[in-house]
C-alpha cells in the first residue's frame, strides 16, 4: 500500500488498518510455520506496510498534538 493512500484516512481508519495488518501478520506466520505459506514475499511486505501504518497514525497524532 503507498504511503499516499494512508495519508488520506483518518486515525480510526488507521488504526483499524493497523489491526487488520496485525491479523494478516499473525495468519501468515501461522501458515510459514504449518508449510502452506504459498507467497512468502506476503511476510516481508505485510510488515513494511504495518510499519508505514504505524509511522503515519505517529506522525497524525504528532501533528494534531502541535495544533492544540
Amino acid at each position: 500500500m503507498k504511503a499516499g493512500a494512508l495519508r488520506d484516512m483518518t486515525i480510526e481508519e488507521l488504526i483499524q488498518k493497523e489491526k487488520d495488518l496485525y491479523a494478516e501478520l499473525f495468519n501468515l506466520r501461522f501458515q510459514l510455520a504449518t508449510n502452506q505459506l504459498e507467497n512468502p514475499m506476503r511476510l516481508p511486505l505485510t510488515k513494511k506496510d504495518l510499519a508505514r501504518v504505524k509511522t503515519i497514525i505517529a506522525e497524525k497524532r504528532q501533528s494534531s498534538e502541535r495544533a492544540e
